[in-house]
C-alpha cells in the first residue's frame, strides 16, 4: 500500500471541498491508502482573523471591507468549522506515515496562512531527521479573486517544503486543458486552486475540482513509483 496524506487548513470551507476532491483523485491509484487530516485553528479566538474582522466591523465597514463583507463571512467561518469537526487533527506522525503528501490552504497575502506556517515550525524534528526527504508533495489553494495569490501562494509555499526535502509535483498543461481559458477559474501549472470570490460566496467550479482530483492522482502515482524505487543518494 502507498500511504497518501491530504493535509489542509480551511477557514471558510473552500479548501475543505477541494481537499475531498484531492482525496478522490488519490484513491484512484491502485493500492493507495488515503488519509485526510486538518491543521488546527489558533487556540485563542482572539488570534483568528474572522473574529477580529467581526469585532472591528460590527458597526462600521469601509473600503475593501465592504466588498469583502467580513461580517457576513464570519457566519460562513462558523459553519465551515462545523463541517470539519470530524476530520482528525494533523500530527507529525501523520507526516512520517505518508509516502506522499498533498497540502491545501487558502492564500494569505500571497503566501500560506500563519496556521500552516506554525504547524511547519513545530515539525522541526522532521526536517532535522530527514523524515520527509524524497517524498512527493503537491499544493492546492484558494484566493478571493484571480489576482490575489493563486500562483504566488503555491510558489512561495514550496520554499519550506524544499527545506524538508520534498519533491514537488504540479499540474502539466497537456493534462489540464481546463486552466487554458479566459474564464475566471483557478489552477495553474504549479497546482490546483479555486476562486472563492472577494466575499467568499463562490463554491469550487467543477473544472477546479477535476484538476484537484488530478493533483491527488499525480502525487499518488509518483509516491507509488518512488516507494517501489526509492531515491538513492550517491556520494561524490
Amino acid at each position: 500500500m502507498t500511504n497518501i496524506l491530504v493535509i489542509y487548513y480551511s477557514a471558510y470551507g473552500h479548501i475543505f471541498q477541494m481537499a475531498k476532491a484531492v482525496c478522490q483523485g488519490a484513491e484512484k491509484v491502485h493500492d493507495a491508502n488515503v488519509k485526510l487530516v486538518r491543521i488546527p485553528e489558533m487556540d485563542s479566538e482572539k488570534n483568528r482573523t474572522p473574529y477580529i474582522d467581526k469585532e472591528a466591523n460590527r458597526n462600521k465597514q469601509t473600503g475593501v471591507s465592504v466588498r469583502f463583507k467580513v461580517v457576513d463571512r464570519f457566519d460562513k467561518y462558523v459553519t465551515a468549522l462545523e463541517w470539519q469537526k470530524d476530520v482528525p487533527i494533523a500530527t507529525n506522525e501523520d507526516l512520517r506515515w505518508a509516502d506522499g503528501i498533498i497540502w491545501g490552504f487558502p492564500t494569505r497575502y500571497g503566501s500560506m496562512p500563519s496556521q500552516v506556517q506554525l504547524f511547519l515550525e513545530f515539525a522541526t524534528d522532521l526536517c532535522g531527521n530527514g523524515d520527509l526527504e524524497g517524498k512527493p508533495a503537491g499544493i492546492f489553494t484558494s484566493a478571493g479573486s484571480i489576482h490575489t495569490g493563486h500562483e504566488s501562494t503555491i510558489l512561495t509555499s514550496m520554499v519550506p517544503l524544499f527545506h524538508f526535502g520534498m519533491i514537488m509535483v504540479g499540474l502539466p498543461y497537456s493534462e489540464n486543458p481546463e486552466y487554458l481559458t479566459g474564464d475566471a477559474i483557478g489552477s495553474s501549472p504549479y497546482g490546483a486552486s479555486t476562486l472563492a470570490g472577494p466575499d467568499g460566496s463562490k463554491t469550487p467550479d467543477e473544472r477546479e475540482l477535476i484538476m484537484a482530483k488530478r493533483l491527488g492522482m499525480r502525487v499518488s502515482f509518483v509516491a507509488t513509483a518512488l516507494k517501489k524505487n526509492p531515491i538513492q543518494v550517491i556520494s561524490v
